[in-house]
């Protein structure tokens, strides 16, 4: 079990070894651990097999692409921090990534202070200590154990990413109020999140898709120009 003293493992997965060398440099001398995989095989079967605390994870890769490392990786670690590291900058392209399990998205070239900002975030996100241990937040037989980070609708688990994890906190502690866009890309992504994109959409999505879709009553609602609101009655 890892102690507060030991440094944060981050896991590269790159196959530029310039960018992959200046990360290593970079997070090394900001106190962290840090491992390369210079192709998606070897990047997917170094995160499911190591406990790493946060991957960092270019797109265009050899052997296996990021989007499907991402995919297989949630399945076997659905609340490791993923940040995706790309030249690929199109909204498709973004939105492909959130999809596929991303927590955050750079674009290459990318200023590394900003990175170091991101990585923060994603080990904030992922510390357990961060909510009230044995806290349960409720509404209707939906229920977010904020110690253990388990969700279940009707006695059911919820298998949820990090990101999906801290949106739907983030509306259940909020349940009843209208949450505007600007709202959840400021508390959920932090303010340096492209509120230009549709990629709160997406995420309002997803978790319709998971908690709301084979249960009654349905409890993600959309206000028109508004918002979003989580309650038990439209």
């Amino acid at each position: 079990m890892k102690t507060d003293t030991e440094p944060k493992k981050i896991l590269i997965i790159e196959d530029d070894q310039r960018i992959a060398q200046l990360l290593t440099r970079g997070l090394t001398n900001k106190g962290f651990d840090t491992e390369v995989a210079y192709n998606g095989q070897l990047g997917l079967r170094r995160a499911q097999t190591i406990a790493f605390d946060l991957v960092i994870l270019d797109i265009n890769l050899p052997e296996l692409s990021g989007y499907e490392v991402c995919k297989r990786l949630r399945d076997v670690k659905p609340t490791l921090p993923i940040l995706m590291l790309t030249a690929m900058s199109e909204v498709d392209d973004k939105i492909e990534g959130f999809e596929a399990g991303a927590d955050d998205y750079i674009i290459k070239p990318f200023d590394f202070r900003e990175l170091y900002h991101r990585v923060l975030v994603g080990l904030r996100r992922n510390n357990p200590e961060v909510e009230t241990v044995g806290k349960v937040l409720r509404i209707a037989d939906l229920e977010v154990f904020l110690d253990s980070k388990l969700v279940k609708r009707a006695g059911k688990e919820i298998n949820l990413t990090a990101r999906e994890y801290e949106f739907l906190v983030f509306l259940v502690k909020n349940k009843g109020k209208v949450l505007s866009k600007n709202d959840i890309a400021a508390q959920v992504w932090d303010v340096h999140f492209d509120t230009g994109t549709n990629v709160i959409e997406v995420y309002i999505n997803i978790l319709r898709r998971k908690i709301d879709r084979d249960f009654e009553p349905k409890l993600i609602h959309t206000r028109p120009s508004l918002g979003y609101l989580l309650r038990e009655h439209p």
